[in-house]
C-alpha cells in the first residue's frame, strides 16, 4: 500500500528565489484531536442535506461535464474543427506538453474566494491530463471551496478523476468509486487552517501526483515529507494507464453564468487579479514534471491560457528567474468582466 519509487528523495532542481518571503504549510483542522488508528482512514461525513442539493444520487460529488480548451488540444496535436468554449467552466492555467508525463508538483497558495451560489465551486489544482478534447481522462489534487459537495464555503483539500471527461465517470474524494485512500493522517475534504489574511504570512499546499512505473497505479503525496494520501488504480484508464500528455497548474470556477452576462460573481484563487509583486495575488510556485528520467524537472515547454482574461486572468514569467513564477485568479464580475 506503498508506491515503489522513492518518495522521499529530493527535488534536485530545487531553488531559492527570494529570502524575504516565507511561506507555511497548512493543515487540516481536524487532526487537532489527532488521527485515525493504523489500518484505517479518515472518511468525512455525507450528510443528508448536501445529498438533496445534487439532481441525483449519480450526479453528487461530480464535476459537470466539460471539454479542453482548443489551445490545449492543438498543443496535443488533438485538432478541434472549431473553438469551444468550455460549457460553464473558465480556467486560468499554465500548461507543461510535449512529453510523456509520468507525475505533475506544485505548491499552491491557499485561498478562501467567494463563491457565489450553492451549486458554484473554484478550486485551484494540479492536474494529469491524456485524451481527447472532450472525453479526456484526468487526475488531479489541489484545494476547492464547493458548496454542492461540501455544504460550507470552507476551503479544502481535494482530489478528482474522470475518464470520460466527466460525462460519466469520475468523482472528488471518496464521492465514488475509484480512489483508494491509504493514509490515516490526510482526510480528503477537510478544511484547510489557517486561511492567510491580507498583510500576513501566505500559507500553502504541496501536491505531488506521480505514477509508479511498477503497478501503473497514480499517487497523490501531500506536503514536502510527501505523506501518501492514496492511489488511482490503472484499471480506472486506458491512455493514463501509460502516461499523461499535459501537466496543468491552475484554477478553474463553475457556473452556468460563465460566458454570459451578467456574470458569476465567484472568484478564482484570491480573489485578484494575478500579478507578480502583487502580495495577496493568487500562486502556483516550484512546478515540476516528471517524465521518464528519474528526477523532478522544471516544466521545458509551457503555454498560459486564460478562457476569461478579464474575468480571470493569467500571468507567467519565466526569463530572468530561477523557478518560473505563476500567478493567476480574478473577481469574476467586474467592469471588465460585466
Amino acid at each position: 500500500m506503498t508506491p515503489s519509487y522513492n518518495s522521499a528523495k529530493k527535488d534536485t532542481t530545487e531553488v531559492t528565489r527570494t529570502k524575504s518571503k516565507t511561506y507555511v504549510t497548512s493543515q487540516q483542522v481536524w487532526r487537532k484531536s489527532g488521527s485515525c488508528p493504523k489500518g484505517t482512514i479518515p472518511v468525512r461525513r455525507i450528510r443528508k442535506r448536501e445529498l438533496l442539493k445534487a439532481h441525483s444520487i449519480d450526479e453528487y460529488g461530480r464535476k459537470k461535464p466539460g471539454i479542453l480548451n482548443r489551445k490545449v488540444s492543438d498543443k496535443l496535436n488533438q485538432n478541434v474543427d472549431s473553438f469551444v468554449q468550455q460549457q460553464n467552466h473558465s480556467k486560468a492555467i499554465v500548461f507543461a506538453y510535449g512529453f510523456s508525463y509520468m507525475g505533475g508538483k506544485g505548491e499552491i497558495r491557499v485561498a478562501y474566494p467567494f463563491v457565489e451560489k450553492d451549486d458554484e465551486y473554484s478550486t485551484a489544482q494540479v492536474s494529469l491530463i491524456n485524451g481527447s478534447y472532450d472525453y479526456y481522462e484526468l487526475v488531479e489534487s489541489g484545494w476547492a471551496v464547493n458548496p454542492s459537495v461540501y455544504g460550507d464555503r470552507n476551503t479544502r483539500l481535494f482530489v478528482y478523476w474522470t475518464a470520460d471527461g466527466s460525462h460519466r465517470t469520475g468523482c472528488f474524494d471518496l464521492t465514488c468509486p475509484g480512489f483508494i485512500q491509504t493514509s490515516n493522517e490526510i482526510a480528503l475534504g477537510a478544511t484547510i487552517s489557517p486561511i492567510p489574511v491580507p498583510g500576513g504570512l501566505p500559507y500553502q499546499i504541496t501536491i505531488y501526483i506521480q505514477k509508479d512505473v511498477m503497478t501503473n497505479n497514480w499517487w497523490v503525496q501531500y506536503g514536502e515529507e510527501k505523506t501518501n494520501i492514496g492511489y488511482w488504480p490503472p484499471e480506472l484508464f486506458i491512455g493514463l494507464r501509460s502516461n499523461a500528455e499535459s501537466v496543468e497548474w491552475g484554477g478553474e470556477v463553475y457556473s452556468t453564468t460563465v460566458g454570459h452576462t451578467p456574470h458569476t460573481q465567484t472568484a478564482m484563487g484570491s480573489g485578484y487579479f494575478g500579478s507578480w509583486g502583487y502580495p495577496v495575488a493568487a500562486s502556483i510556485l516550484k512546478m515540476r514534471v516528471h517524465d521518464n528520467s528519474a528526477m523532478w524537472k522544471i516544466p521545458e515547454w509551457v503555454d498560459k491560457l486564460s478562457d476569461e482574461y478579464n474575468c480571470y486572468n493569467v500571468e507567467y514569467i519565466a526569463d530572468y528567474v530561477d523557478d518560473p513564477l505563476f500567478y493567476y485568479g480574478g473577481p469574476g464580475r467586474n467592469i471588465m468582466c460585466p
